[in-house]
C-alpha cells in the first residue's frame, strides 16, 4: 500500500530570527485565547448539564480530559508554526482529495451548527439582562461581532480576544460562592465514580468531544499562521520551520491555555454540581434556567457571574468559529485566507465569514432549544474528533511535513492514547444508541 503523504512544495528548517519582545498582555493572552475558545458557550452548556446530572461525581474528568487537550492543541500548533500553513492546507498538500473533501465538508458544517448553537446560547444569557425576545439578541450580537470582523484589524481583534479570555474566570468565583466542602472535592476529583448507561456515557463523549472540537484546531493552527504574518512573516518560505527554542515556547503557551480551559470547566461542573444537583435540578433545558437556578442557591451574585460567562466568551467562541469555517473552505479550496487582508483584498474569505454567520443566526429562527442544541453540538464533535486527530499524527510524524520537529516518544503515546479513547468513546455511545 502506498503512503498518501505526498512531497512538501519547500525545505522546513529554516531558522528564524527572535520575534519582537512581547507586553505583558501579549505573554498572557497568547497562552490563553485558545483555550477560552475552547470553553465556548457549548461546553459551559456541556459541562452545566453534566454537573447538575451527576454532581461532583463527574469532576474526575477535568484531570482526564488535560493532557488530551494539551496534546491536540499542540499538534495543530507544531503545523501552522513548523509547516507555515493551516491545518487544512496542509492536509491538502499531503493527503488525496478523497482524504481532504470529508474532513473539510465536516468541519465546515461543525462550525455552522457550533456558532448557531453559540449564538442561541448567548441569546438566552442575555435574556437575563435584556428583556428581549432571543432572536432580537442574537441578530444584534451577531452584527456586532461581524462588524468586528470586518472592519477590525487582526491586531484590535488579538487585544479584544485576549481581555475576553478574562470573563472565564466568572465560573471560579461562581463556584466559590457555592461554599464547597474541600475534602470532598478533592476525594470526587481523583476517584472516580462511573456509571455504565447511555445518559452518562453521553455526557462523557460530550464533553471530551467539545473539549477537543475540531474547530480548537484549526484555530490554533491558522493563529500561529497569523501570529507569524504579524511580525512580517508574510511569504511562506519566512514561515517554514521552527528552532527548538520556539517549539518550547509554543509547547508552554499551549500548555497554560489548556490549564486555564481545564481550571474553568472544572469550576463550571462544580458550581452546578454543588448547587443544582443536590436541589434536583438535574435536567438543564436552557441557559438562563442554569443560570436561575443558581440564585437561590448561592446568591444572585452567582446568578450574573454565571450569565455573564457564557456572554463573554461567546463573543470570543463565535468569531473563532465563523472565521474557522472561513480559514477550512478557502484552504480546502487551494486558496489563501487572512485576518491580515483587507476585505476589498480577499472578497472569497471575507464572503465566507458573512454567510456562515448568516446561516448561524437563521438556524435560530427555527425554535431550536440552544441548551439542547449545545450539548449535541458536543457529541456530534465527538466524533469529528478521532479521525482528524489521526491526520494530524500522520503529519507530525512526518519528515516530509515538519523536518526534524517529529514528536517525541511521549507525545506520540500521549497523541494515540486520545485517539483511541475516543474512538472507543463515540463507538461505545452507538453501541448504547443501537442496544
Amino acid at each position: 500500500m502506498t503512503n498518501p503523504i505526498r512531497e512538501p512544495l519547500e525545505s522546513n528548517t529554516q531558522v528564524h530570527a527572535p520575534p519582537p519582545p512581547a507586553t505583558l498582555l501579549q505573554r498572557f493572552g497568547a497562552g490563553i485565547v485558545t483555550g477560552a475558545a475552547d470553553d465556548d458557550p457549548s461546553a459551559i452548556g456541556t459541562y452545566a448539564s453534566a454537573g447538575a446530572r451527576f454532581g461532583l461525581g463527574f469532576l474526575w474528568i477535568a484531570p482526564v480530559l488535560l493532557p488530551m487537550m494539551y496534546v491536540v492543541v499542540y499538534l495543530s500548533a507544531k503545523i501552522g508554526q513548523v509547516y507555515g500553513k493551516g491545518l487544512f492546507a496542509c492536509i491538502r498538500d499531503q493527503f488525496p482529495k478523497w482524504v481532504l473533501v470529508p474532513m473539510v465538508s465536516l468541519a465546515f458544517a461543525g462550525n455552522i451548527i457550533e456558532a448557531a448553537a453559540d449564538l442561541g446560547g448567548v441569546g438566552a444569557a442575555l435574556q437575563l439582562f435584556v428583556p428581549l425576545p432571543i432572536p432580537v439578541i442574537v441578530v444584534a450580537v451577531s452584527t456586532v461581532i461581524f462588524t468586528i470582523q470586518y472592519f477590525g484589524s487582526y491586531s484590535l481583534i488579538r487585544r479584544i480576544f485576549r481581555w475576553l479570555a478574562l470573563i472565564l474566570f466568572a465560573y471560579v468565583a461562581a463556584a466559590v460562592m457555592s461554599r464547597p466542602d474541600p475534602l470532598e472535592v478533592l476525594r470526587a476529583t481523583f476517584i472516580p465514580r462511573l456509571q455504565f448507561n447511555a445518559e452518562f456515557l453521553s455526557l462523557t463523549v460530550a464533553c471530551i468531544g467539545t473539549s477537543l472540537s475540531a474547530y480548537v484546531y484549526s484555530w490554533q493552527s491558522n493563529q500561529e499562521v497569523e501570529e507569524q504574518i504579524a511580525i512580517g512573516r508574510r511569504r511562506l518560505t519566512q514561515r517554514k520551520g521552527a528552532s527548538r527554542r520556539e517549539m518550547k515556547a509554543t509547547s508552554r503557551d499551549v500548555l497554560t491555555g489548556m490549564i486555564f480551559s481545564n481550571i474553568i470547566l472544572y469550576f463550571i461542573i462544580l458550581s452546578t454540581g454543588l448547587t443544582l444537583h443536590p436541589a434536583g435540578q438535574t435536567q438543564i433545558e436552557s441557559a438562563a434556567q442554569a443560570a436561575a437556578a443558581l440564585e437561590p442557591l448561592a446568591g444572585p451574585a452567582a446568578k450574573y457571574l454565571f450569565a455573564a460567562g457564557i456572554v463573554g466568551v461567546g463573543f470570543l467562541a463565535i468569531p473563532v468559529m465563523t472565521t474557522g469555517a472561513a480559514y477550512d473552505m478557502t484552504q480546502g479550496l487551494g486558496r489563501e485566507g487572512s485576518l491580515h487582508d483587507a476585505p476589498t483584498q480577499n472578497r472569497l474569505f471575507y464572503g465566507i465569514i458573512a454567510a456562515v454567520t448568516a446561516i448561524a443566526v437563521a438556524l435560530n429562527f427555527l425554535g431550536f432549544n440552544p441548551m439542547r442544541a449545545l450539548v449535541w453540538s458536543g457529541i456530534v464533535q465527538g466524533f469529528l474528533v478521532p479521525p482528524l486527530l489521526f491526520l494530524m499524527m500522520r503529519l507530525t510524524n512526518s519528515r516530509k511535513v515538519v523536518g526534524a520537529r517529529t514528536n517525541s516518544i511521549l507525545t506520540n503515546a500521549l497523541g494515540w492514547l486520545t485517539v483511541a479513547v475516543t474512538a472507543l468513546c463515540a463507538m461505545a455511545l452507538v453501541v448504547m444508541w443501537v442496544v
